[in-house]
């Protein structure tokens, strides 16, 4: 009799053993538990850790509720200003209601993956080109709002969208280059201009200057010849002004001048005038030499180096 109820103590323990091993499942942290009994949904969504169900009657299906990265296909379309491009995005998501997103959708990812390929498209051909390129933002929020709208009654929220590249046309690019080198171009010129208009103020403001002292520019020509015969690897042709030629004339003049005019000794009265020593007749003057013009060139130059 003992030895019966032992037995069956045992049987009913094996069995109980393999009910709840039949039974029992374990849900992750980042998954929900969905319980369909008979087909049907039974109770609430089973949360993460242990759980049990009633084997042979219940089918536990476990949903992922992690941020999803969905990359989209690149769609072409064609731009409000007839622009042909190709457009790639990526579509982060997350679910929020295990029970409707089993349920509601068949595949939610897939419908989430078809539903942005199709606004994406929508999104080219209501957008112009600069705006695929500059003002991403915006189309990025259109985007997210365009697909978050039939996603929230799958169960499915939509957190982020980004359009990741625009593709261009080979023919698109090359005129885009030649805009862009252009406008730089323009810009080049627009600087030089202004700085030849500076330049030339400043170039008046030291012409006046100089008319108003001439030896200023005397001054600023022999600054001139410092600085080009310093590197000593060129010939240098420097022009005479008229001016200095007729100072150094008005100083020859003076010097003559100056030895005509010198008192004679005076004559001694105890020499009579056979005592005299007979004088010989003046001998005719010879002009002075007249300065040479290359000489006083390479004095000018000299005097320059020197200092």
């Amino acid at each position: 009799m003992v030895e019966e109820l032992l037995g069956a103590a045992a049987g009913v323990a094996a069995a109980g053993a393999v009910y709840v091993a039949a039974a029992a499942r374990v849900i992750k942290q980042y998954e929900r538990g969905v319980v369909l009994r008979l087909g049907r949904l039974a109770g609430e969504v089973r949360p993460p850790g242990f759980t049990m169900i009633v084997p042979l009657v219940d089918r536990l299906h476990k949903v992922n509720m992690q941020i999803v990265t969905l990359p989209v296909p690149g769609q072409e379309g064609i731009t409000r200003d007839n622009v042909t491009v190709r457009v790639d995005a990526v579509v982060y998501f997350k679910v929020v209601d295990a029970a409707s997103a089993l349920i509601t959708v068949e595949d939610y990812k897939y419908a989430v993956s078809q539903m942005a390929q199709t606004s994406l498209r929508s999104i080219i051909g209501k957008s112009d080109l600069d705006d695929l390129l500059s003002n991403r933002e915006k189309l990025n929020q259109g985007l997210e709002l365009m697909i978050d709208s039939p996603a929230i009654g799958w169960g499915v929220q939509v957190d982020r969208v980004e359009i990741k590249d625009v593709s261009l046309p080979e023919s698109m690019k090359r005129s885009m280059a030649r805009q862009a080198e252009a406008d730089r171009e323009r810009r080049a010129r627009i600087i030089n201009a202004d700085a030849e208009l500076q330049a030339s103020r400043k170039l008046a403001d030291a012409a006046r200057q100089m008319a108003e002292t001439p030896s200023a520019l005397q001054l600023r020509l022999l600054q001139t010849v410092m600085a080009v015969a310093a590197e000593k690897n060129s010939t240098l042709v420097l022009p005479i002004p008229v001016e200095l030629l007729r100072f150094l004339e008005r100083g020859d003049d003076h010097t003559e001048r100056q030895t005509s005019a010198a008192p004679r000794p005076a004559e001694s009265p105890a020499e009579s005038p056979a005592e005299r020593p007979v004088q010989e007749p003046p001998k005719a003057v010879e002009p002075p030499p007249e300065r040479e013009v290359e000489r006083t060139i390479d004095d000018i130059i000299e005097d320059a180096q020197g200092k």
